[in-house]
């Protein structure tokens, strides 16, 4: 009523933030909001170092493919998705994985390398491979394929030996009747070999690994007339174009 100006009572008791300097004011809205900005950041450069990790993983250790075809029934069926090893492009190196009998591998197809297939290793290198009456022997002795489905194996067909030569494999479907794989088209260069089968994931119910198979030829006598690698004419020699037969069995990466 006389002019006098009423002064409001500071904040925090009697104390006013300009008393002292060190006082700080917490505001809960805007720490709320800088917390969760900085949440955001940490979050966004975890997600990118996770992409960055699996696009490593995919381009050297690990690759996704799909099987289309039946060559490899029973193992394997079309349309499912596996993942291969890529490791296998590094085996002069001893930690990497080695190519062997009985590994199921993904190739680019030596006669059109735009399509890929998937088939068994039964030949390294420097083997002698003959197949008689549907039995496959290997250097001179029968194999036992256990994992095979007698009923997609009934045509029992024969084929002259033939060498492996050097940096080469041959390799055939486990559904031998319907399979176009080294006996028909011929060895698979090494360099054409980009992935060894690891896991089925796809579909998830058929979810497993991939195990590999011991194929090596049991001790035993050797079969009648089997000569050793160095003593075949032509060693170069593969097997002579047949007829193709239809299930390729190729997967898409």
């Amino acid at each position: 009523m006389f002019g006098i100006r009423k002064r409001r009572p500071p904040p925090f008791g009697g104390v006013h933030v300009d008393d002292d300097k060190d006082i700080k004011v917490y505001k809960p809205e805007e720490d709320s909001r800088n917390d969760l900005w900085s949440e955001a950041r940490l979050l966004l450069r975890d997600l990118i170092f996770a992409l960055m990790i699996a696009a490593l993983v995919v381009v050297f250790i690990v690759q996704p493919v799909k099987v289309e075809g039946t060559s490899m029934l029973p193992r394997l069926h079309d349309g499912e998705r596996i993942f291969v090893n890529k490791l296998i492009y590094y085996d002069e190196y001893r930690w990497a994985p080695k190519i062997e009998r009985g590994d199921i591998v993904v190739f680019w197809f030596p006669d059109d390398p735009s399509k890929s297939y998937i088939k068994r290793v039964i030949g390294l290198p420097g083997d002698v491979i003959e197949v008689h009456e549907g039995i496959v022997r290997v250097n001179g002795r029968d194999i036992e394929e256990d994992y095979l489905d007698q009923r997609l194996n009934l045509s029992h067909r024969s084929q002259a030996p033939t060498v492996v030569r050097a940096n080469y494999y041959f390799v055939m479907g486990d559904n031998r009747d319907n399979s176009s794989d080294s006996r028909i088209w011929g060895q698979v260069p090494k360099k054409y070999i980009y992935g060894k089968a690891l896991f089925r994931y796809w579909p998830l119910t058929a979810a497993s690994v991939i195990h590999h198979e011991n194929i090596n030829p049991a001790p035993g006598p050797l079969s009648p007339g089997y000569r050793p690698a160095e003593e075949q004419v032509d060693p170069s020699d593969e097997i002579s174009p047949q007829p193709s037969i239809p299930g390729g069995g190729s997967p898409q990466p």
